[in-house]
């Protein structure tokens, strides 16, 4: 009987994983989790790499790297059990002589490093978020500092995550990004106009904005939020036609910023902001520096100033104390706040945070029946306000071919977690990266069918 492959699961004596491994000297394979800032810290790595002559690939399908860097996630319980679950398997190929070398970095990392050591110590070496100059002299590698700002893309060439800060100074209870991303440090304006100029270069149109917290932006460094200064800034770089806002924080939310968003056409008329909660009890015990009517009031301020802007949130079901009227005061606020877009995560009860002092107390069957119920909700509105754009005209950037269908997005959407426009194949021609006019014919709860149409 032959033995059970690690990477592909198939048990023969001929699974070319299972042959006498020829590793590629010098080949890196980087396997990324978690979230866009994470996509980010992987693409800036692989940068570095490259610079100094290794064979880079990002979550290569060959699995024949002499080395692989985890750039693991440490959020939430399920993402903390996937990160683990990798780094398990890498070990295990390591055992087995498929890999020479395994290094850990990102969130994970940075938070249970000491015990990861202690319970996985086929892993060559631990990295924090913020140790790349270590993981690089690790494997032997310089930091080039004139490679600030440099990625390799493991997005489509036509977009990109632009990270503008790092770290988080807000006391959310629930939350241990500070603990492993550290204080919030915006990065200057004229460094970020000089990526997202190299970007254009290589054919970037499209920014989508990350931060922890992008509306602190600038008040570390400037004394002053400058959110609207830089996109000011960023909107001017030629090739640049989407700029797209992701997870600004509700409290002390700079308006200047909407005035930017309608002066410049190539700032999208987009944001996202996650809001956690619509009940003002929940949002004061999570320390959101919020009420529930206050947040009304800035949605209400937001849509006035910017008619049409597509909102998009993220709640979080069964806080601790989160009563059967806390989360009717939540349902009834979605309800009646009809977001564009909106995500929910059941509550992870997390060390070393605030609300960890406090009993998870409500079951995880009922966190889960929570969830579902605004999500059911959200899928009527979705298809409500879809069904609002048939007959229209929308620009449309798109990503990729699949299937039947080019798919692409509006401004309104970013990619991975919101709608999609599909348009036939048969029906006529679009190079993957291009903005096109596509008239809406129909809609579903979360796609637009439509046609191409002459501008």
């Amino acid at each position: 009987m032959g033995l059970i492959c690690l990477f592909c699961r198939k048990q023969s004596y001929f699974c070319a994983h299972m042959k006498t491994k020829t590793l590629k000297k010098n080949k890196v394979n980087v396997v990324t989790l978690g979230c866009s800032k994470n996509i980010f810290d992987s693409e800036v790595l692989m940068a570095q790499l490259k610079a100094n002559n290794f064979d880079v690939e990002h979550e290569s399908k060959e699995d024949d790297a002499e080395i692989v860097i985890i750039n693991t996630c440490g959020f939430i319980d399920n993402a903390k059990q996937e990160s683990i679950d990798t780094i398990i398997r890498y070990a295990a190929a390591k055992k087995d002589g498929l890999v020479d070398k395994v290094y850990v970095t990102g969130c994970l990392s940075e938070r249970y490093r000491d015990d990861l050591e202690k319970e996985i110590p086929e892993v060559d070496a631990f990295f924090g978020t913020r140790e790349l100059p270590r993981l690089l002299k690790t494997l032997k590698a310089d930091y080039k500092h004139e490679l600030v700002g440099e990625r390799l893309l493991t997005t489509p060439n036509h977009y990109a995550y632009f990270k503008i800060a790092e770290g988080c100074d807000r006391p959310c209870s629930f939350c241990a990004i500070p603990i492993m991303r550290g204080k919030h440090l915006s990065t200057p304006i004229e460094e970020l106009v000089t990526q997202a100029k190299s970007l254009a270069a290589k054919g970037v149109k499209e920014l989508m904005l990350i931060a922890q917290d992008l509306t602190y932006y600038g008040l570390d460094i400037y004394k002053k939020r400058a959110l609207s200064e830089l996109l000011k800034h960023l909107s001017d770089v030629e090739g640049i036609e989407w700029i797209r806002l992701h997870y600004a924080f509700p409290t002390g939310f700079p308006m200047d910023v909407l005035d930017v968003m309608n002066e410049r056409s190539n700032i999208c008329k987009y944001l996202d902001m996650p809001l956690q909660h619509g009940s003002t009890k929940i949002l004061q015990a999570m320390r959101r520096g919020t009420t529930r009517e206050k947040t009304e009031e800035l949605i209400a301020s937001i849509r006035s100033k910017v008619p049409g802007i597509a909102l998009r949130t993220t709640l979080i079901a069964g806080y601790p104390g989160e009563t059967d009227a806390d989360f009717q005061e939540m349902y009834d606020w979605v309800e009646r706040s009809r977001f564009d877009r909106l995500g929910i995560f059941t509550y992870s009860h997390e060390e070393n945070t605030h609300a960890f002092e406090f009993k998870d107390n409500v079951s995880p069957k009922l966190k889960k029946k929570r969830a579902d119920l605004i999500m059911d909700l959200q899928a009527g509105i979705s298809y409500d306000l879809n069904q609002q754009k048939v007959n229209k005209s929308f620009k449309v950037l798109f990503d990729r071919a699949e299937g039947d269908y080019f798919i692409g997005r509006t401004e309104f959407d970013s990619p991975e977690v919101d709608n999609e426009v599909l348009v036939k194949k048969d029906k006529t021609y679009v190079r993957i990266g291009d903005f096109s006019k596509v008239l809406i014919q129909s809609a579903d709860h979360y796609d637009l069918y439509g046609d191409l149409i002459s501008e």
